[in-house]
């Protein structure tokens, strides 16, 4: 095999890995987000019981 084949192997699962890596990146900001949406809905709830 090629010593290129390699390098242009590599540098496909380089490609792959930060791809996924920025995939979970984005579900763990969007969790985040999510979780205090859901918090601020909750209070918002809270609220409007107590009265």
């Amino acid at each position: 095999m090629d010593s290129r084949n390699f390098t242009y192997m590599f540098y496909g699962f380089a490609a792959a890995w930060l791809i996924l890596a920025l995939y979970v990146v984005s579900l763990v900001a969007r969790e985040g987000r999510l979780r205090r949406e859901l918090d601020s809905v909750k209070k918002m709830i809270g609220e409007a019981s107590g009265k």
